[in-house]
């Protein structure tokens, strides 16, 4: 049975019906790991993993982590002040958003001082209109659950099992975007892993800049 983190545990808030939205990030293995954070540069170059899964290595994948989620706030937060989003399409972003919030506040705690940077953004039009954010939703919810996916391999038994808590969760965000679109929930029989250098690479194709 993994152990409880209470700290991480506290921060991730009941939804507003009540139900927790996601359940802690890290497992107590993974605060253990949390050793120097490199900058983020350093931190694309991850890749795969090349031995076993390790605390140090752990620490690094949280960094990754930690960039994609703060992402996903700023993209859903920016998108909801300009996208003009109604609806359904609403509904889903607030939703997601909250989410994501709760994910990066979970993270954040658990690397304390050792956090990476909050990257910039530039969306462009991206969080401008409806379509385009559809469409950027259902790119950067794939990416997401490409990139927990493509490192599960990487990591050690106690933060996986945490990591699987909530790439499932990613998978129902991108299967609703595709629903309000119109478009087939699960296109494909199987998700394709992603390396890290291509989650840093879709980001940045995304807005990401820095």
């Amino acid at each position: 049975m993994r152990p409880a983190v209470p700290e991480i545990e506290h921060c991730v808030q009941e939804s507003s019906d009540g139900s927790l939205s996601r359940r802690a990030l890290i497992g107590a293995g993974a605060l253990g790991a949390l050793t120097s954070v490199p900058l983020v540069g350093r931190m694309f170059r991850l890749g795969d993993a090349l031995g076993s899964p390790s605390k140090a290595q752990d620490a690094k994948i949280l960094q990754l982590v930690l960039q994609l989620e703060y992402m996903q706030v700023a993209f859903y937060s920016q998108a909801l002040a300009q996208g003009g989003l109604k609806g359904d399409l609403r509904e889903f972003a607030r939703a997601a958003l909250v989410h994501e919030r709760q994910h990066l506040a979970a993270i954040r705690k658990a690397l304390g001082a050792k956090a990476g940077p909050k990257p910039t953004f530039e969306f462009g039009g991206q969080t401008k209109t409806a379509a385009a954010f559809t469409r950027a939703a259902i790119d950067l919810e794939d990416i997401a659950v490409g990139g927990y996916n493509g490192q599960a391999a990487n990591l050690t038994k106690g933060t996986l099992a945490s990591a699987a808590e909530i790439v499932s969760v990613e998978a129902r965000h991108a299967a609703w975007v595709r629903s309000i679109a119109g478009e087939v929930a699960a296109p494909d029989a199987v998700d394709r892993p992603m390396t890290a250098r291509q989650v840093a690479a879709g980001l940045r194709a995304l807005g990401m800049r820095t």
